[in-house]
C-alpha cells in the first residue's frame, strides 16, 4: 500500500493527485493508494481518499505502507522517517497557490541532501523517484534536537 499525506493546510494539493492518478493509469503504480488529502478535494475511483484522519488511524497507515508520498510539511516527513519508511517529497509551491511561499522546498531539499527521503520539486520527476524508490536505502532517522535546532534556525535565517 502508498501512503499519501497532503497535510492540514488549507489550500489544494491538486496537481499531486494529478501526477500519482496518471502513475496508476500507466501501471507505475500498481499497490493501493489511500490519499490523507486535508483540503484537497479531488476525485478518483483507483484511490481511496480521505479528508483528516486521527493520529492513531494516520500511524497505522504509515506503519502499514510499504512507502509514503508526502508534500514537504517536516511534521509529515519526520513522522513517516522515523518509522523507518522509504519517501518520496513533492514540495508545496506558492505560484501554484498551494502555500503561503516556497519554504517546502528548502525542508525537502534538506532532507533529500542527509539521505532520510527522495526529495523532488517538479510533480513529473514523480514516475522517476517512485522507480528510485524501489532500491532506495534511507538514512536511519536519529532525533538530535540540537541538529534539528540548527537546521530551523538557518531555515529561519534565509526567511
Amino acid at each position: 500500500m502508498i501512503l499519501v499525506l497532503l497535510g492540514t493546510q488549507n489550500n489544494s494539493f491538486h496537481r499531486l493527485l494529478e501526477e500519482i492518478e496518471k502513475n496508476i493509469k500507466e501501471g507505475i503504480i500498481k499497490e493501493e493508494v489511500i490519499v490523507q488529502a486535508g483540503y484537497t478535494k479531488f476525485q478518483s475511483h483507483r484511490m481511496r481518499i480521505v479528508d483528516l484522519i486521527s493520529k492513531e488511524q494516520l500511524e497505522q497507515f504509515q506503519d502499514e505502507a510499504d512507502f509514503i508520498i508526502t508534500h514537504g510539511g517536516v511534521g509529515s516527513i519526520i513522522s513517516s522517517v522515523r518509522k523507518g519508511k522509504k519517501v518520496i517529497a513533492v514540495p508545496r509551491m506558492h505560484e501554484y497557490g498551494e502555500h503561503v511561499n516556497n519554504h517546502q522546498i528548502e525542508i525537502v531539499k534538506n532532507f533529500n541532501g542527509q539521505g532520510y527521503i527522495i526529495g523532488i520539486e517538479k510533480v513529473e520527476d514523480l514516475k522517476k523517484a517512485i522507480i528510485e524508490s524501489k532500491n532506495f536505502i534511507p538514512k536511519k532517522y536519529e532525533i538530535n534536537n540540537k541538529l534539528m535546532l540548527k537546521t530551523i534556525e538557518e531555515f529561519i535565517d534565509k526567511i
